[in-house]
């Protein structure tokens, strides 16, 4: 400081080695734990980055990498994560759920959250707009995000007090959700003349759901029973399973039917403020419902808010659907980060709750400012790779696209997960192949969660399990 005094006593460079010298005296005026601060929330602009990238990669899960990075990146003395590596992998999960739709519509590579939108967002990119789909399902997603944020000082005072009037009755709220999933899938219609064939293809299509949900659930209680995967991927079974049931069908489906799309054209975005603000409560409900409540997905999130939208228009669902899919996977962090209620929701906050409990407001403070900022980058990012995707899907060959899809999917898991975790995957494809073929919905194939952990909650999954020979 003395030198950079004694060096700005003359000439022209005076007044800039002043602002230098201010500039450092206010950094210098800056508690330690402030500076540490922005450092932190800093890590979560970096995670943001990264999770937009490997947004863009079909196949590769939020989660998946996160698994990776708690192995690899430092810890503190004691072996649980630093506050660094714990908001960038916020950050992380954050600009990854903010950009995963890009793929799902321009590529048809979703995952369990996007499973739902992905057939009105592929009418809208086989008429030519599928950036406007992409647009539609990243306002939700930001105005889900504003919301969060909004309702971040009141998550405490709301949610405890439901925990304890809920928690009981858990068991049966799941059963409600299995019935409602299973019971919303309606036969289609047909032009067949006699009744036995339209009796025969209604059941056929129905039957297809059914036999995905039982299949896979029967996947899941394996995978909870008799994990085949080693220790240190153990806690992530369900990572290759969703890759077989959910991103392999879809590729496989491309690879062998599809057409090169017409051409796409640039984003537009002429939507009533109105239907923008109804279509994000309606999926911040049903996100805010889906983090809530355990086992209950994104997918289920998305699943209720479609319900309540659906009936308007497309691009009320669609917006609906990238708020469900926002306040599902961010919410859960955020309730893992209220102090005193730590509830562990979602597969990062289950990763992160074997070694790491956060402390403070503080630490919540720090999370709720990490997820506003990286939300705002992440959005800004979506319009950029959406102009991108819109270029290059004018240029794209389908088929091979399925192919790179294919081969990234496997690679991904044969290098984390090994051959057990090919195995899984290859049996997640069978199943995820049932509704693919013949119609059903993909939802079904949420079973492998939702099956296993409702019958534990009632109280009859050991006995299901010793039924099938997992005890």
């Amino acid at each position: 400081m003395a030198h950079l005094a004694r060096v700005g006593k003359s000439g022209v460079f005076r007044p800039i080695l002043r602002t230098w010298m201010d500039a450092i005296a206010l950094i210098d005026g800056y508690p330690a734990d402030m500076l540490m601060d922005m450092g932190l929330v800093g890590a979560s602009l970096v995670g943001a980055l990264l999770g937009a990238v490997i947004a863009l990669l079909p196949g590769l899960h939020a989660y998946t990498l996160a698994s990776m990075l708690l192995v690899l990146l430092p810890a503190t003395a004691n072996g649980t994560p630093s506050e660094t590596t714990v908001l960038f992998l916020l950050g992380v999960v954050v600009g990854w759920v903010m950009l995963n739709m890009i793929p799902a519509i321009f590529l048809y590579a979703p995952d369990d959250a996007n499973a739902g939108a992905v057939l009105p967002a592929t009418k809208y990119m086989l008429r030519g707009r599928g950036a406007e789909a992409t647009l539609l399902v990243g306002a939700g997603s930001l105005g889900a995000l504003l919301g969060l944020v909004l309702l971040a000082p009141l998550l405490d005072q709301a949610f405890r007090p439901l925990r304890s009037i809920l928690q009981p009755h858990t068991g049966w709220m799941l059963v409600a959700i299995i019935a409602f999933m299973l019971l919303g899938e309606w036969p289609r219609s047909n032009m067949l003349t006699t009744p036995i064939r339209r009796l025969l293809s209604a059941w056929a299509y129905l039957g297809s759901g059914l036999l995905a949900f039982v299949l896979s659930g029967a996947l899941g209680f394996v995978l909870m029973y008799r994990n085949p995967l080693g220790i240190m991927q153990a806690n992530q079974a369900l990572a290759p399973a969703f890759m077989g049931l959910f991103v392999l069908p879809g590729a496989l489906q491309m690879l062998a039917f599809s057409r090169k799309p017409p051409r796409q054209h640039a984003a537009t975005f002429d939507v009533a403020a109105s239907i923008v603000l109804r279509g994000t409560l309606t999926g911040l409900a049903g996100g805010l419902f889906a983090g809530f409540l355990p086992v209950v997905s994104g997918g289920i999130g998305g699943l209720l808010a479609g319900h309540a939208s659906s009936k308007y228009d497309d691009r009320l669902f669609l917006i609906s659907q990238g708020a469900s899919k926002v306040a599902y996977y961010v919410s859960s962090l955020m309730l893992f980060f209220v102090p005193g209620l730590t509830m562990v929701r979602g597969g990062m906050a289950g990763m992160l709750s074997t070694t790491y409990i956060p402390y403070g407001w503080r630490m919540y403070a720090l999370a709720v400012a990490s997820i506003a900022l990286a939300g705002a980058l992440s959005f800004g990012l979506l319009l950029v790779f959406t102009h991108l995707a819109v270029l290059s899907a004018n240029k794209m060959q389908p088929r091979w696209i399925a192919f790179v899809t294919i081969m990234i999917a496997l690679g991904i898991t044969g290098a984390w997960f090994g051959g057990p975790g090919l195995i899984i995957a290859a049996v997640g494809t069978c199943i995820g192949l049932l509704p693919v073929l013949v119609g059903g919905r993909r939802m079904n194939c949420l079973g492998v969660l939702l099956l296993p952990i409702t019958l534990n909650v009632i109280g009859i999954g050991p006995d299901v399990a010793r039924w099938l020979g997992l005890l």
